[in-house]
């Protein structure tokens, strides 16, 4: 408990007070390339994660690389991160480990809205990316390791230490929305949803109560499509 009061605090200083709200139909807007627009998340976790599948939906028209989903503890600065390294290229990185995912064509279209769902297993280092609903080659990293519980999230920029020393060359430019986090290796319902309409576990970050603060140039608005 002490623990997790630490964190808590430690995030407070950070981000100040995090509202918590159903965002349901709504999207973060990062409108324009930058170095400090950013949104930090809170997760409900209890401990060290086993298991995890992120699921989230964007909409860019970026070429470049840039970052999708960035965890970060203060001993090391990619813990847990969805990377997106130029188009048909996505890396998850496990405690500065990577594999990279090759995203056929027919997955999705330039300048469309893309979900995207990546999960591991501790037990098996088995590593798992969803786009659009459909699975690819599944990889393998870092068995046996535990995802440490005292990181910071950030949406729309990497993180090359813990809450900052973003490059604005690494910066998500476009709409985020349907953010998710579950303490699962795999859930099919998960990574076909919000396409399928499928009902969701229980999550340990959720679009539908999420604890965020905006950090400069974001803006909260209607899903348009």
């Amino acid at each position: 408990m002490a623990k997790l009061q630490l964190w808590l605090f430690v995030l407070a200083g950070l981000s100040g007070a995090l509202a918590q709200t159903d965002l349901r139909g709504q999207v973060f807007i990062f409108p324009r390339e930058s170095a400090d627009a950013h949104v930090i998340l809170s997760m409900n976790n209890r401990g060290p994660l086993q298991n995890f599948t992120v699921c989230l939906q964007y909409l860019t028209d970026l070429t470049r690389a840039y970052s999708l989903f960035s965890y970060t503890t203060r001993t090391r600065d990619n813990e847990l991160l969805l990377y997106r390294e130029k188009p048909g290229l996505i890396s998850l990185f496990v405690a500065g480990e990577a594999v990279t995912f090759k995203v056929p064509e027919n997955t999705g279209t330039h300048s469309a809205w893309e979900h995207v769902c990546a999960s591991w297993e501790s037990a098996t280092g088995i590593a798992e990316l969803w786009v659009n609903g459909i699975p690819l080659p599944r990889k393998g990293l870092k068995k046996g390791y535990s995802v440490s519980d005292q990181g910071i999230i950030v949406l729309g920029q990497e993180q090359d230490r813990f809450g900052g020393a973003f490059d604005a060359k690494q910066s998500f430019v476009g709409e985020m929305t349907d953010v998710y986090m579950w303490e699962l290796g795999t859930s099919t319902d998960a990574m076909g949803a919000p396409s399928t309409g499928s009902q969701l576990p229980p999550s340990i970050l959720g679009w539908d109560a999420l604890r965020y603060q905006l950090k400069g140039y974001v803006v909260l608005k209607p899903v348009l499509r």
